[in-house]
């Protein structure tokens, strides 16, 4: 997913992950815009609507002093194209419920797997579709070396699109923390296990 094409995400009180809310960005010079800049552009964005935004999942108190949110610096070596969400084959159903941060259980499909390589490694992690959703996008919540010291012990969110020719992009510069990271009121999905 591109990130020129992208906003900060609108979080909700009672959702149980973020969802990003597309709009074109008037850029006047119509120069292309280089990657990394676009993600700084994106994350500049997204402390904004952190510190004014009305559906911020900051505390009201914490937003005046709000400096932003930490990052990890641009890697485009992070983005994964062309990926296809091939069949789910593992030993878990299909239909299952996900714990969430508040004790709930939230009804998902396994909707595929993506399977890409990072350097010689090979990796692979699981999407998801929740239950009764209206978004069309695939939901991948994964744990990485990074867990528990430099971000969320519960892990880290992907929401991802398909792009027109039906393939997906993982862009890990794009990864974000759940809203119950800032605020213990939002009900956030855990990572199920393959994705740990």
């Amino acid at each position: 997913m591109d990130p020129r094409h992208m906003e900060p995400p609108m979080t909700h009180e009672h959702d149980n992950h973020e969802h990003h809310e597309h709009h074109e960005h008037d850029h006047h010079d119509h120069e292309p815009v280089e990657y990394a800049d676009a993600v700084r552009g994106f994350r500049e964005d997204k402390d904004d609507y952190f510190r004014t935004g009305a559906g911020s999942p900051l505390p009201p108190a914490e937003r005046a002093g709000f400096a932003g949110l930490p990052y990890f610096d641009v890697d485009e070596s992070l983005v994964f194209e062309g990926l296809t969400l091939e069949p789910y084959d593992g030993s878990e159903p299909t239909n299952f419920s996900i714990p969430t941060s508040d004790n709930r259980l939230r009804p998902a499909t396994r909707a595929g797997v993506f399977r890409f390589s990072v350097g010689s490694v090979a990796c692979q992690l699981t999407g998801y579709a929740f239950e009764n959703s209206q978004s069309t996008s695939i939901f991948v919540p994964f744990l990485d070396g990074t867990t528990g010291n430099e971000t969320y012990g519960a892990g880290r969110y992907l929401d991802i699109e398909p792009e027109e020719d039906g393939t997906y992009t993982l862009d890990f510069n794009l990864a974000y923390h759940p809203s119950c990271v800032y605020d213990m009121r939002f009900s956030c999905p855990l990572t199920p296990a393959e994705n740990r």
